[in-house]
């Protein structure tokens, strides 16, 4: 018989995914930006509804009710064209080139010399070019056209691992599918995300965890409608920090992959390390992953007559990473009480600090621990502009179970959206970003509270303590693993 609770959920996440088709569906990005982020406001409300009813949820039926929400959620994401964002044109088109035998290092979308490639779709003329988001380039014998592709006159700035899977994406796909299968693809992967979450959790976690990934609104949104290649990095990242915990050979083999689909994944290299003490065993993890990073860059970098590293180093500088005088909202916490010229070496002592904490005091048994705290501290010391990138934090907070961290996925949100409906758009981001750091900081506070004074695993449990036993707070993950159902 099935349970009241179950119900219960089951409507709160019917309601969430009917709202996720209306959000998806409104085309309000550019017209009407504080209209678009009051959806995402209701999705993420439904969304921590459904979690709190899923805490009371048994975990013997929690992993099926968190599959099949997933799937749902994940659908919802198909229902409309890319929305919010134009990376997914740039994956099609990099993914015709290399079927020509092309690298797709080489040239630039703008360049003449792949006219031959240029289809309506992409490079679309007349009426379609007054449309937003279109760049106006040179067509044949002097005509202007316009294309979809962002930056059009850089070269492309993706990694082997992504550019391999956009090669795969094109060559199944059925001629005039334009976006639909980078879509589909991106529910794929965001559903064997969730598959992955589950199957780690249930050796060494709670499975109602998984919800945070699978029922996020930022799922569908980024991973699914916009296609972001980031869920393929955040997909192989739950999977290498679940075997390393095991293997750390084959685990830090998988942590390469990922490193080289976004270079992001980067960051949870400590985490992979936490607990470490002899040079061989850090070795373990770090010599695979860099055996397999460059073995997957070396075919690019043979047949490549330009850099592999593309766009790399314009857009650090374009993003403001390398110069704070330069950096628009980058730092945006540090520069509210610090001078500029001091953020950059208080970013480096700070991270420094982080990563050193995790290595030091992590526990190898639960390495997304300290990956979750590095990764979040990068996010709320660069105060990152693109919300899609969050989707490697999410992920974390769906095995690590500290749901405060989701706030910072959805400050980047606001930022992405919400800041152009304002005179004042770093304003917004700068308050989005600080608004999370108070609610991580609570989390910490709670937790500390809830832990003080304990030990576990021999360890005195700290106000940072690296493997944080998941509470009985708003999430759904409870401290046994068992929830209570009548």
């Amino acid at each position: 018989m099935i349970s009241a609770r179950i119900v219960r959920t089951g409507l709160l996440l019917a309601a969430l995914v009917a709202v996720l088709v209306l959000t998806i569906r409104y085309d309000g990005y550019h017209g009407d930006p504080a209209g678009l982020f009051w959806w995402y406001v209701a999705c993420w409300l439904l969304f921590a509804g459904a979690l709190w009813s899923l805490r009371r949820v048994s975990a013997r039926h929690a992993a099926a009710v968190a599959l099949l929400g997933g799937i749902a959620v994940a659908a919802t994401g198909l229902t409309a064209a890319p929305r919010t964002s134009t990376d997914s044109f740039r994956y099609a088109w990099d993914g015709r080139v290399q079927a020509a035998g092309i690298s797709p290092y080489d040239h630039t979308p703008r360049d003449p010399a792949l006219v031959f490639l240029r289809d309506g779709w992409l490079f679309p003329s007349g009426a379609a070019c007054a449309e937003p988001d279109m760049t106006r380039i040179a067509g044949p014998s002097g005509q202007v056209r316009c294309t979809r592709i962002n930056r059009p006159g850089v070269h492309t700035i993706y990694p082997p691992v992504a550019e391999g899977y956009f090669l795969l994406v094109h060559s199944v796909s059925l001629d005039g599918s334009r976006h639909k299968p980078l879509q589909v693809g991106g529910a794929l992967l965001s559903i064997g995300t969730t598959a992955a979450l589950l199957l780690v959790l249930r050796r060494r976690g709670d499975v109602r965890c998984a919800a945070y990934w699978a029922w996020c609104p930022a799922i569908p949104v980024e991973a699914v409608n916009n296609a972001h290649i980031d869920v393929l990095g955040a997909l192989l990242t739950v999977v290498a920090l679940g075997v390393v915990a095991r293997h750390r050979g084959w685990g830090g083999a998988l942590l390469g992959a990922a490193v080289a689909t976004k270079l992001l994944p980067v960051v949870v290299v400590p985490g992979a390390l936490g607990g470490v003490r002899r040079v061989r065993d850090a070795a373990a993890v770090l010599l695979p992953a860099a055996v397999v990073t460059a073995m997957v860059y070396l075919p690019y970098v043979l047949v490549s007559q330009k850099s592999v590293l593309g766009y790399l180093g314009g857009y650090v500088a374009e993003e403001g990473y390398d110069d704070t005088s330069s950096a628009k909202n980058r730092f945006a916490l540090l520069r509210l009480v610090l001078p500029d010229d001091w953020t950059l070496p208080v970013l480096a002592v700070v991270l420094a600090s982080v990563v050193w904490w995790v290595v030091w005091r992590g526990d190898p048994e639960r390495p997304w621990s300290g990956a979750l705290l590095v990764t979040g501290s990068v996010f709320l010391l660069l105060t990152p502009g693109y919300s899609w990138y969050a989707l490697l934090l999410i992920a974390l907070v769906a095995l690590d179970g500290r749901w405060e961290w989701l706030t910072v996925a959805l400050a980047g949100a606001a930022k992405y959206v919400l800041a152009p409906a304002f005179d004042d758009g770093y304003a917004v981001g700068t308050t989005a970003y600080a608004i999370a750091a108070c609610a991580v900081l609570m989390g910490w506070a709670v937790r500390r509270s809830d832990t003080g004074g304990e030990f576990r695993g021999g360890r005195r449990a700290t106000a940072m303590s690296m493997a944080p036993e998941p509470t009985g707070g708003p999430g759904p993950c409870s401290r046994t693993g068992e929830g209570s159902e009548s």
